[in-house]
Parts: structure tokens; sequence; C-alpha cells
């Protein structure tokens, strides 16, 4: 099934998708948007364009496992996202994915403006992957 990733933050939201049998996940854009209600729109309408079938929205928790400090930001856009469409809302550790991406850009010598630009996209389809990869491991059907 296609499913659309996102990660969060206050100035620029990462938006993932994978192919429809789940192989691969890949990053789609950044948002730039402040208005959570606006955003919530601006995702449904990908998520519709994509023909997503799940939204998994990345959910930032500490390394003890409890809940971070933009958990409830990021329960309140799935919130506002269960507002506007049917799609199955999911929310999924994103511990360290931020780091990760800025990791795998400075290996590929992606640095300043142009990383600030990606580095969202970029976590957001490491929240994706490791959601589906953990999806094939369980053994749930990508149909």
């Amino acid at each position: 099934m296609v499913i659309l990733s996102v990660d969060y933050g206050d100035k620029r939201t990462g938006i993932a998708a994978c192919d429809k049998l789940e192989m691969l996940a890949s990053p789609v854009c950044v948002i730039t948007e402040w208005n959570q209600s606006v955003l919530a729109q601006k995702i449904v309408d990908i998520a519709k364009d994509k023909k997503a079938e799940q939204i998994v929205v990345g959910l930032p928790k500490n390394m003890d496992g409890s809940k971070g400090f933009r958990a409830d930001a990021c329960e309140e856009l799935g919130s506002a996202l269960k507002a506007l469409t049917d799609i199955p809302i999911v929310f999924w550790d994103e511990r360290l994915t931020t780091v990760s991406a800025h990791r795998i850009l400075s290996d590929n010598n992606v640095r300043g403006k142009k990383r600030k630009n990606v580095v969202d996209a970029v976590a957001a389809d490491i929240i994706l992957q490791d959601y589906i990869d953990s999806r094939k491991n369980r053994g749930l059907p990508n149909v």
C-alpha cells in the first residue's frame, strides 16, 4: 500500500512516500507552513494526490521511550489530519531521525542552505523506511 510519512516541524515539515509494494521510501517535499490547519490540509492534499492509504506521523520520543517535548504538537497534527480525511493515521517513533538525516546529507556533501531545505524530507524518508521495514518484519501484508 502507498504510505505517506510526515516529519512535523515548527517551520518546515518533511513529507515522504513509499511505492505500492512498500519496497522503498522516497522524499517527496518539504512544506514551509506555520499554521497547523493549513499544513494539515496540504498534507491531506498530497496524500490524496499520491493515493496514500495510510499516513505515518513521526512521534518524537526521548531516549527512555517517554514522549518528547514536541509529541503533543505531533499528536495535535494527527488529530487535525483525522478530521480532514478517512485515511488512517499512525504515529511512529522518530528518535534520532533528524540526526541520521544530517549524517546522510553530510556523507553526501550536502551543506548550508541546500541541507536546510531537504533535511526534513530526508527525516520523513527515514521514518517511513523504518516503519515499512517494521511492517515487513512483523509479516504485515503490504497490499
